[in-house]
């Protein structure tokens, strides 16, 4: 390699970080929750890039915060031990065999993995499940299928949050990652399965935090699928609310979550893609960001039947 080779390369190094100074700046000190799942959290070399992605945010003063889930790995787990794994109006049942399959996987396995990776060069990351220091507590639901209330077993949706809890660990210039099982409120000696999309959403949203990123193993939201012209970059709450609808059962938590987490007063939410290495940093730190972006600031009509306006985003 020539030495004008080099010296273009390391320019090019240095214009990228003169790219991200600015929201290195505007975001020292924000809160941002990132849900950890998808391809992100299965793919070996994808995981180390998350965890070097978590670990450059909180070096640059970010406060992040990850939740997670693990559908493969119970998945694996349940039928390494003989449990059929079921799943009605797109949730899995739980019963009490299954949620102990579940616990220990999120807390004993996922949750591990992530805090010894983020770890590796010094102490940053604290892993929580909801049920520590009452973090979250949750309500049992049920699923509708074709209209009819079913009972699901230990699943339940989020009700309260300790913010005390997560505040500490914050303060204490730590990395929280949380595990979603939750104290069932109306039997506190039970624990209740929460889908890891909505409770990232209520966790950002109690934090206070400037964003909510969640990964998926999609560039982002299709308007149109597989009509890759149909992949929108940003878009308001409004639109989002009279989408959700006609949106597939994988895409539709997701998207929830993002509504009701910007609903609620948290500025941005993004879906982006956990295939790519380093998603959250080009999502975070360069002009353009990636993914899609669910903002009151967007402007409103931006979807025109199932097409979309779509470019580079203005604002972050």
């Amino acid at each position: 390699m020539s030495i004008l080779t080099r010296l273009a390369g390391a320019q090019h190094k240095a214009e990228i970080l003169i790219e991200a100074l600015p929201w290195i700046n505007e975001f020292a000190g924000r809160r941002v929750v990132v849900k950890y799942g998808g391809n992100a959290m299965i793919n070996d070399s994808l995981k180390r890039a998350f965890a070097k992605d978590i670990i450059f945010m909180h070096s640059v003063g970010l406060q992040p915060v990850v939740v997670h889930g693990g559908g493969p790995q119970i998945n694996a787990m349940l039928e390494r031990v003989g449990i059929q794994s079921q799943f009605r109006g797109g949730l899995r049942v739980t019963d009490r065999e299954t949620m102990n399959v579940v616990r220990m996987v999120l807390t004993g396995q996922v949750q591990r993995e992530l805090v010894s990776l983020l770890n590796v060069d010094g102490p940053r990351a604290i892993g929580f499940s909801g049920e520590d220091a009452g973090l979250l507590s949750a309500r049992r639901r049920t699923a509708d299928v074709d209209g009819k209330k079913v009972d699901i077993g230990h699943v339940g949706d989020i009700v309260s949050i300790n913010i005390e809890s997560l505040n500490h660990m914050l303060t204490s210039g730590h990395i929280p990652v949380i595990s979603t099982v939750a104290t069932d409120v109306d039997n506190p000696e039970e624990v209740l399965n929460v889908n890891a999309d909505t409770a990232a959403g209520a966790i950002a949203d109690a934090a206070g935090a400037d964003k909510l990123i969640m990964l998926t193993d999609v560039e982002g939201l299709y308007l149109d699928w597989p009509d890759k012209s149909s992949l929108v970059s940003e878009i308001h709450p409004d639109d989002l609310r009279a989408l959700l609808p006609v949106l597939d059962s994988g895409m539709k938590p997701k998207m929830e979550a993002a509504l009701r987490a910007v609903d609620r007063g948290v500025p941005k939410a993004h879906i982006i893609d956990g295939r790519m290495a380093h998603s959250i940093l080009l999502e975070i730190f360069t002009d353009d960001g990636i993914g899609t972006q669910v903002t009151a600031a967007a402007r409103r009509g931006a979807v025109t039947g199932t097409k979309a306006v779509t470019g580079a985003k203005e604002e972050k």
